[in-house]
């Protein structure tokens, strides 16, 4: 198994070897992974053009490491859980024999498809156990899966479908959340609708049963595509660098971009990120209560853990569901030793009250996660005290989509912990701090820019179908560094705190928002000239979405356009990326270039107007009180 860091001392050692001669170091954890054929060199890479590649040469297919290499040892031990969204239903569980005769069959079922090593796979399902099997069963046949979260609108889907020219669709029929169930297939049949034309297949997984429109021509049942398919699947041989999956996350600008990882890289880093930031032990129960929709579904419910021969848990539901004690009733029901979720979930069910978590047994619990966005200190405290109680370390981690894996974080039992800091860099993460001028800021005790200076093996290779983008967004903005996009502050033991992203991204309940995305939707309304969107402090979420909306013809019932544009939002990305305030205004501030000052929209909206700096500059400076007023 690859490495697993017991005390500080091997940190530091791990630390310093990862640095000073990362490609022995990676090396040593890639060996201990079954390759069809060893590597001929460990790293190449120039952060210029940008061109990466580890274990270059080398040949492997990641589902064998992550089922076949396990079939021997652990056979018969629960490889996934899944808890479903009501609590009446049966529990599914798959062992490791189990779940690879399942995504052999499904492999099976896609070949028979027409699909083949290189085609693009879209999923848009819910938290069901085939969506991990489907995803497993692209990466046996070296299809490349693109996983859309199932709450994005039809037009979203459609963007996305296009961007990575999918030759099939894998869906449901309806999503159980909570008490709802939302018409996952509909939503489907609207995209294509849109014209994506080059998907040939719609394949539909029967979850609820309910009633759905049926296309003879495209669609087919999931259960009748595997029935009677072998559960023997022989894993394509995929290079080091061949494409994994893509996954589309918000940029600054208004397409959201295809984040592409490839199969060796990801396969180490995942594995070992997933050992060492929660200390996972044989026999352990690990729940991560994301989405696969998200990156954080597919490093830390599905690969990490399978490849670590864990037990994963995948869940269903909704954290309030059937009452606000679900997660701290499941965790006790499975005896959960591992638990990671987001802060957004954790400040809600904080604000129901103490109750809901002291009815439940938590005591198994031995490491507690926090992903998605920075979490505060009240919240840290509460889920250290009344979850953790005081015996379970938060691991308070940040990465990205980008980063594929985790980058910085306290190692539970070995780092100390502090509220609101990330901590510390994992082994092979070449941490610095830039400023505005490129030069880097050195020393503890300080702010700046934070970039990354070295590869480690899992870091984004390029955006689907456009390099160039990737290499302006990641590698254009610093000199042979990979830019992360976030403001850092660097306390004075070198412990790392974000402060929040420094472009025009916002970070919605751990999702990226990129505001040029949602002013484009605002602006498909009819009766809106132009928009601007900033992030604002809000209580549950992190940050909310503040629309600024400037209207074509004045508006005579102010409440109603404003819900016609929160339905327009919905429409045209999903119901996540609905503005929680929205401003009618006169005007936005500019500058005599054109360019939108948000400085001073970001500090109307969270309420601070005591400071908006020199304004006079302005094309328009009287605009500056209209909107001062109009937010009173």
């Amino acid at each position: 198994m690859t490495l697993q860091i017991k005390t500080l001392a091997q940190y530091k050692e791990a630390y310093q070897n990862s640095v000073e001669n990362p490609e022995a170091f990676w090396a040593e954890q890639a060996e201990t992974f079954t390759w069809k054929k060893q590597w001929d060199k460990t790293l190449e890479w120039d952060f210029k053009t940008p061109d990466i590649k580890w274990f270059k040469g080398g040949k492997l297919n990641i589902t064998e490491n992550c089922l076949d290499r396990h079939l021997e040892t652990r056979g018969d031990q629960t490889a996934i859980l899944w808890e479903p969204n009501n609590p009446a239903n049966d529990v599914i569980s798959y062992t490791y024999k189990e779940l690879h005769a399942e995504v052999c069959r499904a492999a099976n079922a896609l070949k028979s498809l027409g699909i083949k090593k290189g085609d693009r796979v879209c999923f848009y399902m819910p938290m069901v156990t085939e969506l991990a099997i489907g995803v497993l069963a692209c990466a046996r046949i070296g299809a490349i899966h693109s996983v859309v979260f199932a709450g994005f609108s039809a037009s979203a889907l459609a963007d996305r479908i296009k961007d990575a020219t999918c030759n099939i669709v894998i869906c449901s029929d309806y999503n159980s959340r909570g008490a709802k169930n939302i018409p996952v297939k509909k939503v489907v049949d609207d995209a294509l609708a849109m014209g994506c034309d080059s998907v040939k297949t719609v394949l539909a997984h029967k979850n609820t049963g309910g009633e759905i429109a049926w296309n003879k021509d495209l669609d087919v049942w999931w259960h009748e595509a595997l029935y009677d398919q072998p559960t023997h699947c022989e894993a394509e041989e995929m290079d080091s660098e061949d494409m994994l999956f893509i996954l589309y996350t918000s940029g600054s600008t208004g397409k959201p971009k295809g984040v592409v990882h490839t199969c060796g890289g990801y396969m180490v880093y995942t594995c070992f990120s997933f050992r060492n930031v929660f200390q996972y032990q044989d026999g352990d129960v690990y729940w991560c209560t994301a989405d696969i929709g998200w990156i954080t579904g597919h490093s830390y419910i599905v690969y990490g853990p399978l490849l670590a021969g864990a037990t994963t848990m995948m869940f269903e539901g909704i954290p309030t569901y059937p009452d606000a004690g679900r997660f701290w009733e499941v965790c006790d029901k499975h005896k959960v030793n591992q638990f990671y979720t987001a802060p957004t979930a954790i400040r809600a069910l904080m604000a129901k009250g103490d109750e809901w978590v002291e009815k439940y047994d938590l005591s198994t619990l031995k490491v507690i996660g926090s992903v998605g966005e920075p979490i505060n200190e009240e919240a840290w405290n509460w889920y250290n005290e009344k979850v953790g109680k005081g015996n379970a370390p938060i691991v308070d981690t940040w990465w990205q989509t980008e980063t594929g894996g985790i980058l910085i974080t306290p190692l539970p039992g070995i780092t100390d912990t502090k509220p609101c800091y990330a901590s510390y860099p994992m082994p092979g993460v070449q941490l610095v701090l830039m400023d505005a001028d490129g030069n880097e800021v050195e020393g503890n005790g300080v702010e700046g820019l934070l970039c990354v200076k070295f590869p480690w093996p899992s870091i984004i290779r390029t955006t689907y179908g456009d390099h160039e983008r990737c290499r302006q967004v990641y590698f254009s903005s610093f000199e042979n560094m990979y830019f992360t996009g976030d403001g850092a502050r660097r306390d004075g033991d070198g412990r790392y705190r974000i402060i929040g992203r420094v472009d025009d991204v916002i970070n919605v309940s751990g999702h990226r928002m990129g505001t040029a995305e949602v002013e484009n939707a605002i602006n498909e309304h009819p009766n809106v000239v132009e928009s601007a969107v900033v992030g604002f402090p809000h209580e549950i979420k992190g940050q909310g979405i503040y629309a600024y909306v400037i209207p074509n013809q004045s508006v005579a019932d102010e409440q109603a356009f404003i819900k016609e544009i929160r339905k327009v939002v919905a429409k045209v990305i999903g119901p996540i990326a609905k503005p929680d305030e929205v401003q009618v205004v006169p005007g936005l501030p500019k500058t005599r270039s054109g360019k939108i000052m948000r400085r001073i929209l970001r500090k109307v909206a969270s309420g601070d107007v005591s400071n908006l700096g020199d304004v006079s500059t302005l094309l328009n400076p009287e605009i500056v009180e209209a909107i001062k007023e109009g937010a009173k």
